[in-house]
């Protein structure tokens, strides 16, 4: 593709799969410096062009944000490099072939982070502000907190984004963990609460996939991928991602789901929006976490997800918005 790099394989070298965008080659440089220390190992980026770089259409018209995925999983399978580095809220929740989530670094702040002009907050913008956001979940709680609000629909990298404010746009909203890794967070001007704002599932923490065959050979690449797993960072991606999975929803979806590992606890908190921001339902429901559990296990988190997804649908989560025409394909 246009402006891909290519490395051949070569003893010693470990070579790590990654967008071309700033803040995406800003997270793989992290898991590529952490990979060599841990390792001694060379490691190099290879960059990969995805669909979702290079068109500006909205994202649930392109299918949601598994587009930013399909390169670089072909790249990988195809043997152009032997890691990949992904946002995890941008995967499919479904398998692929050939492919597994090798290893769940340390997440960051999930939480959403508003980016105002002139310092302001949420609150103290004034009625009729322009908020950008591409996120039908952003724009769903927006609309809940502020309905005097107008908001725009906004694709690009985070200096697009940031680049309106204070020109077309009042504010724009982010992921703070996005602005924290390219450099940005000197614009936040508010972190919403993660209790009246959960964020994307898996928002915050990174997905290194790899070669199924690879992870499991005692090789080079398995020293790499358990240097980088974190569990407590796994076990919450994996129960806000198995509520997304159980709705048969995709990462477009206004749904919202917050995990969190407190002790020998996993508690859960996820909700559903009406795309107006209307309405919503919510459910939090907790599960004990065995030792075993939280050093090697994700089946606690996966039916943890899986019943407050259920509690969801028998609330009418299903009557209240579209999930299947948000889906990803």
């Amino acid at each position: 593709m246009y402006g891909d790099t290519y490395l051949p394989p070569q003893p010693g070298l470990i070579r790590i799969g990654t967008r071309r965008s700033r803040l995406a080659v800003a997270q793989s440089t992290q898991v590529a410096e952490h990979v060599a220390r841990e390792t001694g190992r060379d490691v190099a980026l290879v960059t990969v062009t995805t669909k979702g770089d290079i068109s500006r259409a909205p994202l649930a018209e392109l299918g949601g944000t598994g587009v930013f995925v399909s390169a670089l999983r072909e790249a990988l399978a195809d043997g152009r490099c032997d890691l990949a580095v992904h946002s995890y809220k941008d995967l499919p929740t479904g398998p692929c072939e050939g492919i597994v989530v090798g290893a769940v670094p340390e997440r960051v702040d999930p939480r959403d982070a508003l980016c105002a002009r002139d310092g302001l907050s949420l609150q103290k913008l004034p009625a009729g502000s322009r908020v950008g956001t591409g996120s039908p979940r952003r724009t769903a709680q927006l609309l809940a907190a502020r309905p005097d609000l107008e908001v725009v629909d906004l694709r690009g990298n985070v200096d697009t984004r940031l680049a309106f404010v204070g020109d077309t746009l009042d504010a724009v909203v982010l992921a703070a963990a996005g602005l924290e890794r390219a450099g940005s967070t000197a614009h936040i001007t508010e972190r919403f609460a993660l209790s009246a704002m959960p964020t994307a599932p898996g928002q915050g923490a990174l997905a290194v996939e790899a070669r199924g065959a690879d992870a499991a050979a005692g090789s080079a690449i398995t020293a790499a991928l358990r240097a980088l797993e974190h569990p407590a960072s796994r076990l919450t991606a994996t129960a806000e991602r198995s509520v997304l999975a159980t709705l048969e929803a995709g990462c477009a979806a206004p749904i919202g789901a917050t995990a969190s590992v407190d002790g020998d606890t996993l508690r859960l908190h996820a909700a559903v929006y009406r795309t107006d921001g209307a309405e919503k339902l919510e459910v939090e429901l907790s599960a004990p976490l065995s030792v075993a559990a939280y050093a090697i296990g994700t089946e606690v988190a996966d039916e943890l997800g899986r019943r407050v997804a259920e509690a969801l649908l028998s609330l009418g989560a299903a009557e209240l918005t579209d999930l299947r025409a948000a889906r990803v394909a």
